[in-house]
């Protein structure tokens, strides 16, 4: 059986000569989301042969670690410090110590530190082993409902809403669906922002993913701001994802959200001798599509 078959991570010392000594091999390993028990037995192992952790939270890893009995040197590894810290990693990985890297939960460079680390290792050479595991990201797409054969991860979007519906203008033509994270006390301005540069696209939005208390909204923008608009709170740890772009340059195949043909409401609206910027406002609102999408076809169907 080869090493790729038995799943053994090998000597990665890349030796000129017998003697050289061996380096050591940096291993990306994802922790639970929320759930503890969403760690594989894979990870574990990892972890326990490791000469060091590199985590982005101390006591958060100490934790993990305590919990299946694994004593190993932790050292932080957090946005702060990960470019002063990659240094010092990179040198114990070539003296041929195997590090681990961590983030707090799910899997490190998804919107966690360790981008620098990975990018360093492999500059000099080093073995880099991502291992497969949790990720909010990809969990949130697939209970979804929506398409999962081409997806954008985002991440959070810009604080400031005028920043935000920027970078939401830059998406709105994309076929892909859309992953956010978002901070609760933000999520319901930012799915307003959503729906208004959008359009009133299928969404679904996870609460406290993997935790006892998980809850999901699926349905229109609109129903899915609507419900959370209408608590006095939202807490939790929050992931969005929203329908791209179907064919024909809507989120429902060329029609609009209201059922209507977007292309033949501008033509009635431009054929009453109602001005551009009028008919602008009255097809997105009747059609739902995105304001620049709505631009772009009132810009190619108004007379020359």
């Amino acid at each position: 059986m080869n090493e790729a078959a038995d799943g053994n991570r090998g000597d990665q010392s890349h030796p000129g000569n017998q003697g050289e000594q061996r380096r050591g091999t940096l291993s990306v390993v994802p922790t639970p989301i929320g759930n503890p028990r969403d760690i594989t037995l894979r990870a574990l192992d990892v972890l326990r042969t490791a000469g060091l952790v590199a985590a982005e939270d101390t006591r958060r890893a100490r934790r993990l670690l305590d919990a299946h009995d694994i004593d190993v040197r932790i050292v932080s590894c957090y946005d702060h410090n990960e470019q002063a810290r990659t240094a010092e990693l990179i040198s114990v990985l070539n003296a041929g110590t195997d590090v681990a890297l961590i983030s707090d939960a799910g899997t490190p460079l998804v919107n966690d530190p360790g981008y620098l680390v990975v990018g360093a290792a492999l500059a000099d050479g080093l073995r880099v082993d991502p291992l497969p595991g949790a990720s909010a990201a990809l969990s949130a797409l697939v209970g979804s409902g929506l398409p999962a054969n081409r997806f954008l991860y985002v991440g959070f979007l810009p604080r400031k809403s005028a920043a935000r519906r920027t970078a939401l203008t830059e998406l709105a033509p994309l076929a892909a669906t859309l992953i956010f994270f978002e901070a609760p006390h933000r999520v319901v301005e930012m799915l307003a922002d959503v729906r208004e540069v959008l359009g009133d696209r299928s969404a679904a939005l996870v609460r406290n993913l993997t935790k006892s208390h998980e809850e999901w909204l699926r349905g229109p923008l609109s129903r899915v701001h609507a419900d959370l608009a209408g608590r006095d709170e939202v807490k939790g740890e929050i992931t969005v994802v929203v329908e791209g772009v179907r064919r024909g340059g809507s989120t429902n195949g060329g029609v609009g959200a209201g059922g209507l043909d977007p292309d033949r409401v501008i033509e009635l609206l431009l054929g009453a001798g109602l001005d551009t910027r009028t008919v602008r406002s009255l097809a997105g609102q009747l059609t739902g599509l995105a304001r620049n999408e709505v631009y772009d076809r009132v810009s190619a169907l108004r007379p020359r």
